[in-house]
């Protein structure tokens, strides 16, 4: 039992130390990616989904199927960079990003799978609240970042309140939407990223 005991507190004393260190598992390329993407659905959206509220399942495959691609590329990165790290810390700190984010990612599947199936007439709140879900995961995981991750954060729950407030009185579900939200978004945490990561490293 004290064996186990010393374990455990080690085990503690390790993630403790992990905390104080900052991860670097991003690439601003990666991040500015899944920006270019989400620019790039909405110019498919605009063209192939004119009636996004009448083609609801048209426009979900069209946004799940590029969160899911995005996901999977940061996801390689991150698997990559920590396999080539080949450090305990890197891996924990790894670990624990997947941790802090995937509560968001799970909300924003179950919320976009009950308004679907359940409510479809209510399907013009789901650019705000994915926004706003999304800006939640990225405040929960910001003490892992850079600080100056906290504006990212901030500009998605300011432009989730946008979308919600502002998306009846435009087009419901309008490409422009997820453009100014999501793709901007990205672009946005891209730069944060260069500046306060890689910048840094280059000089």
């Amino acid at each position: 039992m004290e064996l186990r005991e010393a374990l455990d507190q080690i085990s503690e004393i390790r993630d403790h130390l992990a905390r104080t260190e900052t991860f670097e598992g991003y690439r601003s390329a990666t991040v500015a990616t899944s920006g270019l993407l989400a620019l790039a659905a909405a110019g498919v959206q605009s063209a192939f989904i004119p009636d996004p509220a009448g083609q609801l399942e048209a426009y979900l495959a069209l946004w799940v199927g590029v969160a899911s691609v995005s996901a999977a590329i940061v996801g390689i990165e991150m698997l990559v960079r920590c396999r080539r790290a080949a450090s305990e810390t890197a891996v924990r700190l790894t670990r624990m990003v997947v941790e802090q984010f995937l509560p968001c990612i799970v909300v924003g599947a179950l919320l976009t799978v009950a308004i679907a199936v359940v409510a479809p007439e209510t399907a013009w709140m789901l650019p705000g609240l994915w926004a706003l879900v999304f800006g939640l995961g990225v405040f929960a995981s910001a003490r892992l970042f850079p600080r100056a991750v906290v504006w990212v954060a901030g500009y998605y729950l300011l432009a989730g309140v946008a979308c919600l407030a502002g998306a009846k009185r435009l087009e419901p579900l309008s490409p422009y939407l997820m453009a100014c939200t999501f793709g901007v978004g990205q672009l946005f945490a891209a730069a944060i990223v260069y500046w306060s990561v890689e910048r840094k490293h280059a000089s």
